[in-house]
């Protein structure tokens, strides 16, 4: 079976490392798709999930804050300043991170503060849309 090496990590530590048949994540044009021997690349990604199907058809999710993204023909490379586990996702935690930063949207006094606002909330926005699609797979 052709499968390809990903590993995925954050500032903080390796969050997945393992042989796949196939990888889904989030680019700035759109969804992007890598098989083994994919043409190399590097891109930014958006914050969202990485889909990684396993060579026995199970899947893992991981959930990241944007980053950049590197494919070779044999290993793709995931790099992002926040990645989490699927499994690790809180649903409640996510839902009063994104409140409060709706709230600071709504009380942004300077660009500055608006445009942090904005960032934060579309991280957590994607953050919560990830954990629901991690909850529909299982």
């Amino acid at each position: 079976m052709n499968t390809i090496h990903v590993d995925v990590v954050s500032a903080e530590e390796s969050i997945f490392s393992g042989e796949a048949r196939f990888v889904a994540l989030p680019g700035e044009a759109g969804e992007l798709g890598i098989f083994p021997r994919h043409t190399p690349l590097i891109t930014r990604i958006k914050p969202g999930s990485v889909r990684i199907e396993m060579p026995d058809g199970s899947e893992e999710f991981v959930f990241v804050a944007g980053g950049i993204l590197e494919v070779q023909p044999n290993c793709v490379t995931v790099l992002s300043d926040t990645a989490i586990r699927g499994k690790d996702l809180d649903e409640e935690k996510a839902n009063a991170a994104k409140a409060s930063a709706e709230e600071a949207l709504k009380n942004a006094k300077s660009e500055l503060d608006l445009a942090k606002a904005q960032s934060e909330l579309a991280v957590l926005a994607a953050q919560v849309a990830a954990l629901r699609k991690f909850r529909q797979k299982r």
